[in-house]
C-alpha cells in the first residue's frame, strides 16, 4: 500500500468529526459514549447531555418504541440494523433520521459495540408522502362503480364504449402502465407452451 495514501491521525479525527453525516458509537452495554461533532451540532447538546440514553430524548415520542426495539433487538443480536425516525435538531424541529448501525470488534478481535451513522432524509421522505396523498387523491377520482366484463376485464365508459382496463384508467388518472406476468398467469402460459411442443 502506498503511504502516502495513509492518513494521520489529525486527518482521521477531522474526516470523522467534520463528516457531513451524524456518526454515534455504543459500547458494550448498548450505552451510547461517543458522538461526532456534526451529531451534537444537529443536537444542539452537548456530549454529556447525549451520553448514555440521553441521545433518545430527541426521538419523536410516536417513534420511540420501535426505535428502541429495533436498537436493542439487533445489538443484542450482533446484527447490522437500519432504521428510520424522527429525531429533534437543535432548533425543535423533529427531521428523519436514517440510521445504519453496524458491530465492530477490539483489536483482540473481541465484540466491543456498535458504531453508527446517520443522515437527514427529511426531503425524501416528505417527498414520498406527497406522492402518497397525490395517489390516494387520483384513485378517489375513479370512485363509483364501474362497469367491468368479468371475462375480458373491458370497461364500459360513459358514452357505453367499451375500452380496455389500461386505457379507461389512463384517460381518467394520471397512472402509467407496466406490463408483466404473475406466476400463476406464467405457469398457466407454461402449460399452454408444452401442449404445443407434445
Amino acid at each position: 500500500m502506498d503511504n502516502s495514501a495513509r492518513l494521520t491521525l489529525q486527518e482521521y479525527e477531522a474526516l470523522v468529526e467534520q463528516s457531513p453525516i451524524l456518526i454515534w458509537r455504543a459500547n458494550t452495554e448498548s450505552l451510547c459514549d461517543y458522538f461526532n461533532d456534526r451529531w451534537l451540532t444537529f443536537r444542539g447538546r452537548t456530549m454529556e447531555q447525549e451520553y448514555g440514553n440521553g441521545w433518545a430524548e430527541g426521538v419523536h415520542p410516536e417513534d420511540f418504541d420501535r426505535c428502541l426495539k429495533i436498537y436493542l433487538d439487533n445489538f443484542n443480536a450482533r446484527n447490522i440494523f437500519e432504521m428510520e425516525y424522527r429525531l429533534k435538531r437543535y432548533d425543535g424541529v423533529y427531521r428523519w433520521i436514517f440510521d445504519r448501525g453496524v458491530p465492530f470488534n477490539d483489536d483482540k478481535g473481541d465484540f466491543a459495540g456498535f458504531i453508527g451513522s446517520c443522515v437527514d432524509v427529511t426531503d425524501r421522505v416528505q417527498a414520498q408522502e406527497a406522492l402518497r396523498l397525490n395517489l390516494e387523491h387520483e384513485i378517489k377520482t375513479l370512485k363509483g362503480i364501474i362497469p367491468i366484463c368479468s371475462y375480458c376485464h373491458k370497461i364500459r365508459n360513459d358514452k357505453q364504449i367499451w375500452q380496455q382496463m389500461e386505457i379507461y384508467i389512463s384517460n381518467h388518472s394520471e397512472a402509467l402502465f407496466s406490463h408483466g406476468m404473475c406466476p400463476y398467469c406464467a405457469e398457466e402460459y407454461k402449460k399452454k407452451l408444452d401442449l404445443f411442443d407434445d
